[in-house]
């Protein structure tokens, strides 16, 4: 029985600054600042954000590698140069989604699997939005 090839899980990491609003226009301004606080504001409120993006797969036992880390880097940094220093409620993957960062995950999820990642193994997406909160998302 040959051996199997190990799984290994790449992770790789990226920054992108954005600013956010909380908000659902079904709603009034008072129902807004009730439901999300100061973070329905009328002009929002930005951050710094970390994504990490995570593939597993199993190691090429010629190239010793599961996938080359520029293809992560690129597939990454593709999406969120249409983010950095944007308001997120404008954009159109946001229309229809306020852009929590459950939902900003969740958005960056489904536009990787689309792209060439989806492919390699997609597992996990973690978006920062300070370095102690954080949300995890791996799929439906």
């Amino acid at each position: 029985m040959a051996n199997p090839r190990p799984v290994v899980h790449i992770t790789r990491r990226a920054e992108f600054s954005a600013s956010h609003r909380y908000y659902d226009p079904k709603l009034s301004q008072e129902e807004n600042e009730k439901l999300f606080g100061s973070g329905a504001r009328p002009y929002g409120h930005g951050h710094n954000y970390a994504v990490e993006l995570s593939v597993r797969g199993e190691v090429d036992p010629h190239t010793g590698i599961v996938v080359h880390t520029r293809h992560l880097k690129e597939s990454i940094e593709n999406i969120l140069k249409e983010w950095d220093h944007r308001n997120l409620n404008e954009l159109p993957e946001f229309s229809q989604a306020i852009p929590t960062l459950e939902n900003i995950a969740r958005i960056l999820w489904h536009k990787l699997a689309l792209n060439s990642v989806g492919k390699m193994g997609l597992e996990r997406i973690r978006v920062y939005e300070e370095p102690e909160l954080f949300v995890d998302y791996g799929g439906e």
